[in-house]
Order: C-alpha cells, then structure tokens, then sequence
C-alpha cells in the first residue's frame, strides 16, 4: 500500500488489486449512535460496477478533508463491505490500516464491518485480536464472531467450534441482549458440533427470551431437528409458528424429505398450497429429492408437470435436479430428453447427465457429453472428471485416460484426491498397473481410498504379493482399513491363491477391527478355498455364513466345484441359485456346462430347457481391443467385424505353429514314456 500524506489531506491509499464499489457516495450527514449504528439517508452502494471504480474513488478522495467525515466514512464502509463479500483480505488489511491512520478506529459500525472482513476471509487470529481490542462491542459485534466460529477450523476442531458458546457466555456476563441471530448462529453450531442436547438447551433458552414465535428462530429450530432425525420435534416447533412464511413451509417439506419421508413431505406441501402459499424453487427441489431417494418416479413425473405449468423448469437448479431424479431411478432417455430441454446449464447441469451416463454403463455418452461440454464453452471440475474417468475405466479407453490425465494436470486438478484416486482405478482397468502406481505414488497424503485403489488394482491385476505388501504398509502408516479395504486385500489373496493370508485377513478383519463381513467377503473367501481344491471347507464356510448368501456366493461355489469336478454340490448350489436369479442365463449356462463335463448329458438336456423356457435370450460374451482410440468388440465366431478375414487369417497363423509345437511336445513325451 502507499500513502501520501499533504497538510490536512486525507491520504490516497492506491490499491495492488481493484476493488468494485459505487463511485457514487452518499454526501448526506448521518447519525452514528453510541452503539455504531447509522441513522439517516444513505444511498446504498452497487457491487456490480466494474473494479476500477474503487480506485477512482479513493484518489478522488486526496483533496477532502478531514472535516468531511461522512463521505469518508461511507467510503471505508462501502470498500470493506466488498472486502468481506469478495474475500478480498489485502484489500481488507490495506482498509483497515486506512481506517487507523485516519482516526477511526473507535467508530463501533466500521470496527464490526472489519471483524467480519476477517471472518469472512477466515483470517480467525486476526479477528480474536481485532475483537479483544474493541474497547465497545454491541449485539452485531458479538453475533459476527460467533457466526464465523462455527466454521472455525483449527487444530482441535471440536474445541473450537465450542468457542461459539464461550463467547455466548461472555455476551451474557456483559449484560448483551442477544437476538434472533444469536440462536440460529448457536443452533447452526449445534449442527456441527452433532450435540442435539446442547442444541435442546439452546431451545429452552430461547423459550425463556420468548423469541419461539420468531419465524427466522422457528425455522433454525426445525432444521436442526430435522438434520438430527427427530422429524416429530421438528413438527411441533413448525406447528406452533404462527405467521408461517414460505421458507418455514420449505424447511419442513426439507425436513421430510431429509429423512426419506416422502409420503409426509408431500402433505405439508399439500397443505402448504391450500393455506395459498406458492412454492419457489426450493419446494420443488425438495419433493423432487424425496422422488429420487425413495424411487417415486411417478410421483416425479406429476411434479414435473407442475414445474412446467409454474415455468419453474427454467431454474437451473430445479431442472437438474429433474434429471438426476430420472437418472436415479433407471430412466435415462428421460433424463436426458430433460437435459436436452434445459435453456439454462451450469457445470452441475453437466455434470448431473455425465454422472448419470457412467452409473448406468453409458460410458461412450459420457465421454461424447464431454466433448459437447467443452464446445458449450463450460470447463469441467472435478466432479466431471472423476466420473469420466470411471467411464473411461469400464470401458478400459486407455486414450481418453491418458487425454484427461493430461488435461487435469494443465488445469491444475492433479490435487483432487477424487480425481487422483479415479485416475489409478481408470489406468488399472486399461491394464497400465505401473501409470496406477505412479497416480498412487504423486499424491502427497493417500487417504483410504488412494490405498484400497491400488491394493485392488494390484488384485485386478493378479499381483497378489504387492497387494498385500501395500496393505502391510497401508496399516503401518496407521491409517485404519474398512469393509472395501478388507475386500480388497482378500481378492488380492484370492487371485493367488494365498490361503493362508487370506485366512489371516479374515480374521484380523473380524477379531481385531471388529468389522462385521458382508456377503461380498464370504465370496471371496469361497473363491480363495474353492480355488485351493478345499471344497468341504468352503462348503463348511458357505453354510455358517450369518447372512443369506448372495448369487455371487453361489456363484463362486459352482465355479469351484466345476474346476474340481464335484458336480453333486455343484447341483445343490445351483437349485438355491436358480430360486434367486431365475431368470439370468448366465446361471443356467454355468450348471449346463458343469453337467457336460462330468458327461450327464440328461441334466445338460433338462438345464436346457430351462434356459429356454425362463429365458428369453443369453447375452453373449465379448471381448474388445482398443487401437488408435477405436474399440473394436468380438464375440464368439463373430464375422461381423469388417475386418473379419483378416483377423482370421492372421488368427490362422498364430494357431498353426501353437499346434504343431504342442505336437512336438506330445511326440517327445510319448517317446520318453515308452522308455
């Protein structure tokens, strides 16, 4: 900052950074109270001039003087309200000591827009300071420090949160009334801190003050019950406002829907229209996610309708959410005919049908809506590009990977674990294990994800013995596993056939961590002994599993005993099996198959039938290649492919040495034998 300073001048402050605020001051005298409210007419300042307006205002202020007291304040004023809106904390700090040196630091209304300047900017030590240098502080003083609190951050998160309520109670010792923003600044760090019991005392305190009545309280009230599931208190706080506004009707219908209580979601709504209150966009948002978490599509359908009538459908935010609640519920050409009409998109547009696209498997939609989002002129972020590259991943395109590797790093997105951790998934599925590694070994400080990506990787991979050395690792960086780490690890020892690693990962999982195993790790576990040739003990393993068996247990079962010929407990597998799924092929193909092996050519005839009466179709196996960023795709005896002679003739002519060289092996034998 630079000063200069003239004989009874105010001095110029030239800032590094512009500022956007109102050349236009207000020039009419106000009151300032003792408490440093202004009293009076005052033109209120316009954020959305350009940013050189600030400077042209501040050097026009070098031929005032300091009699001119109100223009001057109005301009501090104005500059740090910017400061505080924008985060702009040089421009703030240069404010302040502009502030000081003119002698204003006693003026209580600029001393709060200061301390909320540091708020605002979560500079929290600076504000602590300010505050205990305020010689008098007034309700707004104390209300803006223990708003900023509850997003304090620090090295003990909970002690810090708790310093809102220290400071309550030295409002309290300093005889200040608090008011309604006091209670829901207390009740919003209830929520934090998850304390519902601190946030009943801070219910009765409210009682007492007799502010219950209170909409703007009311509604702070409802929606920490709300978020602590206690829908009923909830409903009691929200019956007994009596002047309901539209934002006590959308907390409660948001109450509801929180909670997956769609049914009672709508009938507040119901009633909400009945008493003539109109939704707004919130409404909407709100009953629509109650569609989506509870699967009422239809009930969707018929707000859709609604939102079109009221031509809400042009808010971006209702819009989206109308797509994600058609994707969520499996109907993606609605989705995206919704997302088609949309007028108006943001990135979470976006990002909301490339989302939808690479849960339900559309992987190639998902990369093509990219493409289209970048032509919108729209940068991705890292939602985007996390879930592009688990499309990339399923579809194992190795060139896009690459492309968006490539692209995060020029923007800057290579600190994003969500990106770093769908990075090492999306390189292990295109079969590059040593660019997962190097994902895995960039980031600085791998959370549980980062490490049960590459530990699965490595599994995927068939390196069993990395993949366990990396879960030794992982537990001595004291970094605690879940349920998708033990998984991992024990699909690691799985694949090698480790049988008493995987034992012993089974039990540190139970035993030490006390996680209870879900269906997905007793399949791995029969895989691992079925793969071993220990039928009985994967047989004893299946029966005493505390949980019903999944398709994939049995599935894995009959894998194992198809490999060691035991078609007895293969069949009984496949009866419970059958009950399960009835109608996937691929289970009555898998028994057929194990029937023909063992040459019970009766039961392959009558697995058959089966297939064909309770099947329409079996969906054949396929296999794909991707060159020069084109997948090609084949199945079985597949002719279709336009280069199909080639791909056989040069076929032909691998399989032709393979088979006269295993001729020679044979001849070899058969000589070595007869000596």
């Amino acid at each position: 900052m630079k000063v200069k300073c003239r004989s009874s001048s105010i001095a110029t402050v030239q800032f590094k950074r512009q500022l956007a605020v109102s050349t236009t001051l207000s020039t009419t005298p106000s009151q300032t109270n003792q408490n440093g409210q202004e009293h009076g007419p005052s033109q209120k300042m316009d954020i959305a001039f350009p940013l050189g307006r600030l400077r042209a205002s501040v050097a026009s202020l070098e031929l005032t003087r300091f009699d001119n007291f109100f223009l001057t304040h109005s301009f501090c004023s104005n500059g740090l309200k910017i400061s505080a809106k924008k985060c702009f904390l040089p421009e703030g700090k240069q404010l302040h000591a502009h502030v000081m040196k003119l002698g204003f630091y006693d003026v209580l209304s600029l001393q709060n827009q200061l301390l909320n300047v540091y708020i605002k900017c979560k500079e929290y030590y600076d504000a602590f300071n300010l505050f205990d240098e305020m010689p008098v502080r007034n309700v707004i003083t104390w209300n803006t420090l223990i708003w900023g609190v509850a997003d304090y951050v620090g090295p003990s998160l909970k002690s810090n949160i708790h310093l809102g309520f220290q400071y309550f109670k030295r409002m309290l010792l300093e005889m200040v009334s608090p008011d309604c923003i006091t209670f829901t600044s207390l009740l919003r760090t209830c929520i934090r801190l998850s304390d519902i019991m601190v946030g009943r005392q801070v219910h009765c305190f409210i009682m007492k003050m007799g502010l219950y009545e209170d909409c703007f309280v009311s509604c702070a009230l409802v929606d920490l019950y709300g978020k602590f599931g206690l829908v009923g208190d909830a409903r009691c706080v929200f019956d007994k406002i009596s002047e309901r506004d539209l934002v006590s009707w959308n907390v409660m219908v948001s109450c509801y829907a929180l909670n997956c209580l769609a049914r009672e979601a709508f009938e507040v709504f119901s009633l909400m229209r009945l008493e003539g209150v109109k939704a707004d966009e919130f409404t909407f948002t709100n009953l629509l996610n109650s569609c989506t978490i509870l699967g009422f599509c239809e009930l969707g359908r018929q707000i859709h309708g609604l939102v079109v009538r009221l031509s809400f459908d042009l808010d971006v935010v209702v819009a989206s959410t109308l797509v994600d609640m058609y994707a969520k519920n499996e109907h993606i050409v609605e989705a995206r005919m919704t997302f088609d009409g949309m007028i108006f998109r943001n990135v979470i547009s976006w990002n909301t049908m490339i989302v939808a696209y690479g849960q339900w498997g559309d992987g190639k939609d998902a990369m093509k809506l990219l493409r289209e989002m970048f032509r919108a002129c729209f940068g991705p972020d890292e939602v985007t590009l996390a879930s592009v590259l688990s499309s990339c991943g399923n579809l194992s395109s190795a060139t896009e990977t690459v492309q968006i590797h490539a692209y995060e790093i020029k923007k800057g997105f290579q600190d994003f674990l969500s990106i770093a951790n769908s990075l090492i998934n999306a390189y292990s599925k295109c079969g590059s294990i040593s660019k997962a590694l190097k994902c895995f070994s960039s980031i600085a400080d791998p959370d549980i994800v980062s490490w049960t990506s590459m530990i699965g990787a490595y599994a995927f991979h068939g390196l069993s013995n990395e993949g366990i050395e990396l879960f030794e690792k992982m537990l001595s960086s004291s970094m605690m596993p879940d349920r998708v780490t033990f998984l991992a690890v024990l699909s690691a020892c799985s694949h090698g056939a480790l049988v008493h690693e995987g034992l012993h990962y089974f039990n540190l999982m139970t035993k030490t961590y006390h996680i209870s195993p879900y269906s997905e790790h007793y399949t791995c576990l029969i895989d691992l002994l079925g793969r071993a040739g220990l039928l009985d003990e994967a047989f004893n393993v299946f029966t005493s599993m505390p949980i019903e068996p999944r398709s994939d247990t049995l599935g894995a079962f009959i894998g194992a005993c198809k490999v060691h010929g035991n078609a007895g407990l293969a069949k009984w597998a496949a009866e419970k099996l059958f009950v399960l799924e009835p109608y996937k092929p691929v289970n009555y193909a898998l028994m057929s198959n194990i029937y023909a092996s063992v040459g019970c050519w009766l039961d392959v005839a009558r697995v058959r039938k089966m297939l064909r009466d309770r099947c329409n179709y079996k969906v054949p196996g396929c296999s794909w290649v991707e060159i020069a960023g084109d997948v090609h795709i084949f199945v079985s005896s597949d002719k279709s492919h336009p280069r199909a002679l080639e791909v056989y003739a040069l076929l032909e002519g691998l399989v032709r040495p393979m088979e006269e060289e295993e001729d020679s092996v044979s001849t070899v034998d058969f000589m070595f034998d007869s000596v």
